[in-house]
């Protein structure tokens, strides 16, 4: 941690947290059974590991995203979401699925919201994230039709071939890549610049 917010600090690029369920062996990954207070616990105890290390290098704290199977059930579960939004540190944003629990639990509680899309995962006709256990490739030109059509039209194209519309209000947005997943490099290279385009037409850069 010491050395990748180093590396941040000196390549100007923004660190949040990614706290998740204490499920080593499974990557956060394999869904657990924790009482609200532990939720807010392993929030607290994980945000709080990274920030340790952000203080040191005078870095602020950007952002937090919930990891893995925790991000999964925060959706679905307004307790869940709830728990964990208050183990999140007040004025640091929250990056989630847009038209959840996630959503409903942050305003409720105050945490600011900011949406996310994904460059790299599927939706089902629900809106849900269909999550792969083990990533599996993209074409770059897949890449960029996905993220542009996300950005450009608030939707998105379902693994069934329907047409979801994302409930993104005017929220800030956020695109997740994973570095997990083969290419990924390239996926974040595509991806950016879909963004940057679409910032570059709209004025806001």
């Amino acid at each position: 941690m010491m050395k990748t917010v180093r590396l941040c600090k000196y390549h100007g690029v923004k660190v949040g947290a990614h706290p998740g369920l204490p499920d080593l062996q499974g990557f956060g990954r394999r869904e657990m059974k924790l009482d609200p207070e532990e939720l807010t616990a392993i929030t607290v105890y994980q945000v709080g590991a990274l920030k340790g290390f952000l203080d040191r290098e005078g870095v602020p704290l950007n952002h937090v995203k919930p990891h893995g199977v925790l991000y999964g059930m925060m959706c679905r579960d307004y307790e869940v979401a709830a728990a964990v939004m208050k183990g999140i540190p007040k004025g640091v944003p929250v990056f989630g699925l847009a038209g959840t629990n996630m959503e409903k639990a942050a305003n409720d509680l105050g945490v600011e919201f900011w949406a996310e899309l994904y460059g790299d995962v599927k939706y089902d006709n629900k809106g849900a994230l269909v999550i792969d256990r083990i990533k599996r490739p993209w074409r770059l030109e897949d890449v960029e039709k996905h993220v542009t059509q996300q950005v450009s039209t608030m939707s998105v194209t379902t693994v069934d071939g329907s047409n979801f519309s994302l409930p993104l209000k005017n929220y800030a947005i956020t695109i997740c890549c994973h570095s997990d997943s083969p290419g990924c490099l390239e996926i974040v290279k595509t991806t950016k610049a879909v963004a940057d385009k679409f910032n570059k037409d709209h004025g806001w850069s």
